[in-house]
């Protein structure tokens, strides 16, 4: 193990997405090393399988609030609710939404969908958080989990690559502006790390195309979740305070290399798209059914 089992003692961090997922992952190693965690999410038996599954690695300190971050009121209301418990420590902002189609296929509501997720989610909950911290004058750590497309872009991903580039600019800014009242704002940017759900939306076609092919990575393989945890672990922890304002690459120098996008997906002809979209609806409708059992 790289830390110290009592690295976040003391540390309470919401992780927004955390029922599943590398929301799930994050919670999982914090909690291993001594943190309190509240996840969020909107379907509550997915939160409440996660906490089953997480108290087992930490008896009593993992907790679950019901949220939809796309809804500011909804986001202030669930912050009262945890600040009534204690003030939190941290926040992750892990929450998003992706599917891969050609951009002109993909409808306002699409479009919405996941800027409204990414974006306006992710901006309500840092500053929900970051005004309580100022108020009362305690410090705060604010992290985000990105996509190395915040540096190039990515054809067929554009709503996620525009939503993740503006909360990239939106770690630089608060970093700055908040500094001076004791807040850090960072933000990591992995590469492939397969997880059920989002790998269902990004490799529909099961054939590893574009940035789900680990032959483009230069290290020549998926990611361990456990290297993201140590990653998240060090940034929650007070050992980095004069790290702020930055955005950590963790993809084995894939987006340097240049194929850590989905251009190649132009080679797929309109029969591909078509089994693409039939495959993410069928991962869609999986989701639905877990959610209203």
């Amino acid at each position: 193990m790289l830390f110290d089992r009592k690295a976040l003692d003391g540390q309470r961090i919401l992780i927004t997405g955390g029922g599943s997922g590398l929301g799930k992952v994050i919670a999982e190693g914090l909690l291993k090393h001594g943190a309190e965690i509240y996840i969020t999410g909107r379907r509550e038996p997915v939160l409440e399988e996660a906490v089953e599954e997480l108290d087992a690695i930490a008896p009593n300190r993992v907790h679950y609030r019901v949220n939809d971050i796309r809804d500011a009121d909804a986001v202030e209301s669930m912050m009262e609710s945890v600040w009534h418990d204690a003030p939190l420590t941290g926040v992750i902002n892990n929450a998003g939404a992706n599917f891969l189609s050609p951009t002109v296929d993909i409808s306002s509501r699409g479009y919405r969908a996941i800027c409204s997720t990414v974006m306006d989610g992710s901006y309500y909950v840092s500053t929900a958080a970051g005004r309580r911290w100022i108020a009362d004058g305690r410090p705060g750590n604010i992290l985000s989990n990105l996509v190395t497309w915040v540096w190039t872009g990515s054809a067929y991903v554009v709503p996620a690559a525009m939503a993740k580039s503006a909360i990239h600019a939106m770690t630089m800014s608060l970093a700055v502006e908040w500094a001076s009242a004791g807040i850090r704002v960072n933000a990591i940017a992995p590469g492939p790390f397969p997880t059920k759900g989002a790998w269902d939306k990004l490799d529909p076609t099961g054939k590893g195309l574009g940035a789900t092919d680990p032959a483009t990575v230069p290290l020549g393989r998926f990611g361990d979740v456990r290297e993201l945890q140590n990653l998240v672990i060090f940034l929650m922890s007070d050992g980095c305070a004069y790290l702020t304002g930055h955005t950590v690459a963790i993809d084995g120098a894939h987006h340097l290399a240049g194929p850590n996008t989905f251009a190649t997906l132009s080679q797929l002809t309109a029969e591909d798209w078509r089994e693409a979209r039939e495959s993410i609806k069928a991962s869609v409708e999986e989701e639905k059914q877990q959610r209203s059992s």
